[in-house]
């Protein structure tokens, strides 16, 4: 019991946080200055005495760094970088420990099943990290949970129950309190060595972590949410790292009915978020949605409600003046084509039009130019436009 114990915790105790992740939108850029959390989550379900399935993984934020390949019983790395500075021979021993854990953990919580009194089936998880605060310093911690609900953690160098969590906890923490060497270990992994594995993955991943990516923000009409009133959609894409910040607006107020969809990843490894705001049809008016994010240097987007329908003017405006000129084409050469026709050999001063808009000097073809740089110029508006 003991000699897999301190193996169950030399593979378990290496990085984490809390088990439930905020759902809440908050405005916040993490930078090397800024806290960072590494973190291992471990999930264990039992089915029974006999049957228990194990799922592990490793993240740096938002960012998945590891996995556990449960066919191949090895280590998987997500990231080119998920090595961080640890030697080939670092990653061999931390993997055969892994191994032993992932192991012979399950048969350990099945024979202590009925005196720590879990009642099949049930789920353990357990999330143990470290986080980088500012100035360089760390702050580790293990916690644990039964059923989804605090059990325990580690606390200095002692295992303690989860406020209110009751005598299951304490009945656990009485019997793991009594192996002095794993609290040990535990304290050495939790304070030595997960700063030091932190601090060189973070190092190793600098230039993705660091990486900036501006958001595109477009406004549509959802599903009506009633007769007489819409839902304004305000959609933010493409924007790297996570943290970000949308509200629907009128003027300088923000809406408090501004809802928003899970941010969600796209397969470029950037994210995606939808605000919505239900308001009635004829009070739209002075509506915008408004972006921050650190990518933009602190200027925010603003999109007004309504603002975005010059688009497609402009775009229809550019393609009516080409088909207008298409055609004062076809017809300006179905002229000179009837001139052909009618006197190959003589010149008809009814049709001079071919001989003129050949000379870059006619009245026709300074017309041509005329138009035609009118058309870009059109066009050059609509890019700007689009950009804005």
């Amino acid at each position: 019991m003991l000699f897999l114990f301190l193996l169950l915790f030399k593979a378990l105790v290496w990085t984490g946080e809390s088990m439930a992740a905020s759902r809440t939108l908050e405005w916040h850029h993490s930078t090397p200055a800024e806290p960072l959390t590494f973190r291992i989550v471990h999930i264990t379900s039992f089915a029974n005495h006999s049957w228990a399935h194990t799922q592990l993984s490793a993240w740096l934020g938002e960012l998945q760094t590891h996995a556990w390949d449960n066919v191949s019983d090895t280590i998987r790395f997500e990231k080119p970088w998920s090595h961080g500075y640890f030697s080939k021979e670092q990653w061999k021993k931390l993997q055969a420990l892994f191994q032993l854990f992932i192991h012979g953990f399950p048969r350990e919580v099945q024979n202590f099943a009925s005196q720590f009194q879990f009642d099949y089936p049930f789920v353990l998880q357990i999330s143990s990290g470290c986080t980088m605060q500012p100035g360089k310093a760390y702050k580790s911690f293990l916690n644990g949970a039964y059923q989804g609900l605090d059990l325990l953690s580690f606390q200095g160098s002692s295992w303690e129950p989860a406020p209110g969590s009751g005598r299951r906890a304490q009945n656990v923490c009485r019997v793991l309190n009594q192996y002095l060497i794993i609290k040990e270990i535990v304290h050495s992994l939790l304070s030595d060595t997960c700063p030091r594995f932190l601090a060189g993955l973070l190092e190793a991943g600098k230039s993705e972590l660091e990486r900036q990516v501006k958001p595109e923000v477009w406004l549509s009409s959802g599903p009506s949410p009633g007769p007489g009133h819409l839902q304004l959609v305000c959609h933010v894409s493409g924007f790297h790292p996570k943290p970000v910040w949308v509200m629907w607006m009128r003027g300088d107020q923000e809406q408090a009915g501004t809802r928003y969809s899970d941010i969600l990843p796209n397969a470029d490894e950037t994210w995606y978020l939808r605000a919505t705001l239900d308001v009635a049809a004829g009070q739209t008016a002075g509506l915008s949605c408004r972006v921050k994010h650190s990518s933009l240097g602190g200027h925010d987007i603003v999109i007004h409600w309504g603002g975005h329908s010059l688009l497609p003017t402009l775009m229809c405006l550019t393609v009516v003046v080409a088909l207008a000129m298409v055609i004062l084409q076809a017809c300006w050469r179905k002229q000179s084509s009837n001139k052909s026709v009618l006197s190959p050999y003589m010149p008809n001063s009814a049709f001079p039009m071919e001989a003129k808009a050949q000379d870059p000097k006619s009245p026709a073809h300074q017309l041509y130019l005329a138009q035609e740089s009118w058309i870009k110029a059109r066009i050059r508006m609509w890019k700007i436009s689009l950009n804005q």
